[in-house]
């Protein structure tokens, strides 16, 4: 394992903390004393293996489940996610796979969705001046505002997301899968995107099963297997021991393949 947060400077104290957090659903154990930290301005990448507890663990700082026991602190404060309306109004937004966009309505409908300004005679002028903005500071590739999502592209789509979960000014985003079954262009673009709202002052989780993806834009990369933490590593870190923190097998394909190299380049 190669954890190496003695020897780097660390950022200030962190936004989110979590402290023997365990998650069970009857008999079955999702998550089990999960311990993570993460800073303002900080991508912190969460992996592992179908069924590791990710997935569980974004719904548990989302809201929608609570923890069966352990503590969160949020800003500095021990806080009870006892519902998403909770957890967005403290300053944590998600952003899932699904993305959940209404597809015809256009961006502006959708950046605002649920949030309108002044509902009963729509504000339209305010809320796409409001979009450009948000989306010009985030350099996004929207050719314009006022185009339904169906017509966007699947980059540009996760960019809507991304922004409507920005209009609260949030402190921590988690994104879900957010490169998933994107081409290689729209894959370097929301990349782009997680870079400047790092760059923002935010701190976001990135879950991803694509090692290059996490690889180019998180600080730190938490594993988990089994539903417990298997290891903190950074973007140095070897293939070899992120697939073997991820699967517990130290003899594997990505192993192999090193020690042959290994053995070609003493010959």
């Amino acid at each position: 394992m190669s954890d190496n947060a003695n020897t780097r400077s660390k950022p200030g104290a962190p936004v989110l903390s979590l402290r023997g957090i365990s998650k069970n659903f009857g008999a079955v154990s999702a998550l089990t004393d999960i311990e993570l930290d993460v800073h303002a301005g900080e991508v912190v990448a969460l992996v592992g293996d179908n069924g590791a507890g990710k997935s569980t663990l974004v719904k548990v700082l989302a809201g929608v489940h609570q923890p069966s026991s352990g503590t969160i602190t949020f800003d500095g404060k021990e806080v009870d996610l006892t519902d998403p309306g909770t957890a967005l109004d403290l300053g944590i937004a998600t952003v899932f796979q699904d993305l959940a966009l209404c597809e015809n309505l256009d961006v502006v409908a959708n950046i605002f969705l649920g949030r309108e300004l002044k509902p009963a005679r729509l504000d339209e002028v305010t809320m796409e001046v409001k979009a450009w903005t948000l989306l010009n500071e985030l350099s996004a590739r929207i050719p314009d505002v006022r185009d339904v999502v169906a017509s966007l592209s699947g980059g540009q789509r996760q960019t809507v997301a991304i922004a409507r979960s920005l209009l609260l000014d949030p402190k921590l985003i988690m994104l879900d899968e957010p490169t998933a079954a994107l081409g290689v262009a729209q894959t370097a673009e929301v990349l782009n995107l997680i870079e400047r709202v790092r760059d923002r002052g935010h701190a976001v989780i990135m879950i991803s099963h694509n090692m290059e993806d996490v690889r180019a834009v998180a600080d730190r990369i938490v594993v988990l297997r089994l539903g417990r933490n298997n290891g903190v590593f950074y973007p140095d870190s070897s293939n070899q021991e992120l697939v073997a923190a991820i699967t517990g097998a130290t003899e594997n394909a990505v192993s192999r393949r090193a020690s042959r190299r290994q053995a070609e380049q003493s010959a």
